[in-house]
């Protein structure tokens, strides 16, 4: 390490004192060296892999800010209560919370006070935080982007507010002293070389160091069962809930709807579960993950909206009701399961292949395509009649659904941000066409389907789709229902 034994001896005795760990595991050393140096990071690791510790513990030995950018308030929740709870300068901005506290965290920020400062994208892009993190005296060290998978997904799951990060570096520093540095670091379990890409392009990344980490878990044990009727995927599920009696889980649907008809089976037979999706409000949604982190309901059946980074350790399994679109998301979704170490299981139930008794899953991959096809629309409209630069906010006012309209032409290479709140419109060699996004996305779906019917080790199969070809060569989990029958 290239720095004076005392600050290592600080973070060392932090690492005991707040985690109580007499050491790291490899990368997170390594990972806390390139953010004291303020470099560029990227690092691909799976879920459980000690990810906070690594920008967590470079924040609280240095003098500024460290700003924490998360898609979900669940999940920053967690991590700011553990550090408030053990005294640390730490806190949490969102839309939700009571006005005094608010101005209060802001007045922090202003006189200092805090070392990590966690918020959404929306948050951190708001008026009155721009405006505090903005002021010179104001030290910020690095920013760190969370769940930097967030950054490549379009469609249903799009957040326009990830494309804007990309501006506020280069904003900041025109308002910092001279020579000031801040580094970037972004942490994600799923991100295959294309998605790496785009990642270090959109953030604009200068020689990223970068950390890429197996996504191998030997303990989650994969499963994928083929059901013949959509009444048999209901009591494949009962079964399988069944025979993990009393255990924490998550039932993954795609749809609201979904949800809420399978939540109402479930308790027509006196489970105790609930419906999670993002048409609850936000009270509504918060409740159920506590009450799911403190056990007062087993298992939620929930949409991609949930779940994402929340750490309960022991959820012993996790249904796929209906197949995930692509193979990033599932990767994503199993995570959640196994977080202690000891075994969990991941099955996935799918629609008998020729689509003749059970055409749900083909009916739904097409419904998605379909979705994106209206969003990439919708933004075409809009690109003709908006100015050629302007405000986001005017933008988001007189067209609906404005904001995503702009996120997705960035992603397009159709417009560029000016700052965090302006917009230009340009014309980018990179652009790309509706038949280039088709393609892109049959392929991802293509690539699920693959994963769906192989007959090959499962986790090979994902070592491989996402780049690990070393890994790959030869590797059997021995654990997964392939290798099982196989033996």
């Amino acid at each position: 390490m290239n720095y004076p034994s005392n600050i290592w001896q600080q973070i060392h005795v932090t690492l005991k004192q707040v985690w109580g760990y007499k050491d790291f595991r490899y990368p997170q050393a390594e990972i806390i060296e390139s953010l004291l140096k303020s470099q560029d990071t990227l690092v691909v690791m799976p879920t459980g892999g000690g990810k906070s510790i690594c920008f967590q513990l470079p924040a609280l030995v240095q003098q500024g800010l460290t700003l924490v950018v998360s898609p979900l308030v669940a999940l920053m929740e967690n991590q700011v209560k553990e550090l408030q709870q053990r005294r640390l300068p730490a806190a949490l901005l969102h839309s939700e919370l009571p006005r005094q506290q608010k101005k209060q965290i802001l007045s922090q920020i202003e006189q200092q006070q805090l070392r990590l400062l966690y918020l959404s994208p929306e948050t951190l892009l708001s008026t009155p935080v721009w405006q505090r993190i903005a002021q010179p005296q104001v030290k910020i060290n690095s920013l760190i982007l969370d769940e930097a998978h967030c950054l490549v997904q379009w469609g249903t799951t799009f957040r326009p507010a990830y494309r804007r990060l990309q501006i506020v570096r280069p904003s900041l520093l025109k308002s910092k002293p001279s020579g000031t540095q801040i580094a970037i670091a972004a942490f994600t379990a799923t991100a295959d070389s294309l998605s790496q890409k785009t990642i270090i392009r959109t953030l604009q990344l200068k020689q990223p160091k970068t950390f890429l980490l197996s996504p191998y878990r030997s303990n989650l044990h994969l499963q994928v069962k083929t059901i013949w009727t959509p009444r048999g995927k209901k009591q494949q599920t009962l079964q399988f809930i069944q025979t993990h009696h009393q255990q924490s889980g998550l039932i993954y649907v795609r749809s609201r709807r979904d949800s809420e008809e399978l939540a109402n089976w479930f308790q027509s037979l006196t489970f105790s579960t609930k419906a999670y999706h993002a048409g609850l409000d936000a009270q509504a949604r918060r409740k159920i993950e506590q009450d799911w982190l403190s056990g007062k309901i087993t298992f939620v059946i929930c949409t991609s909206a949930f779940g994402m980074g929340i750490n309960k350790p022991d959820v012993r399994w996790i249904v796929h009701f209906q197949a995930p679109e692509l193979l990033s998301e599932y990767l994503q979704e199993i995570g959640r399961g196994g977080r202690d170490g000891k075994p969990a299981k991941a099955l996935i139930l799918v629609s008998e292949p020729t689509g003749w008794l059970n055409p749900e899953d083909k009916q739904r991959s097409q419904f998605f395509l379909k979705q994106l096809e209206k969003q990439w629309q919708k933004a075409q409209t809009i690109a003709k009649q908006i100015p050629k630069q302007g405000k986001i906010a005017a933008i988001e006012q007189q067209f609906l659904p404005g904001k995503t309209a702009l996120g997705i032409l960035h992603s397009l290479g159709q417009l560029e941000w000016k700052d965090p709140f302006s917009y230009q419109k340009c014309f980018s060699p990179a652009q790309v066409s509706w038949d280039n996004l088709v393609t892109v996305y049959k392929r991802w779906q293509k690539q699920m389907n693959h994963y769906l019917r192989t007959k090959k080790c499962r986790w090979q199969f994902l070592l491989t789709a996402f780049d690990f070809t070393e890994e790959a060569q030869n590797f059997r989990c021995g654990h997964c229902d392939n290798c099982q029958q196989n033996k």
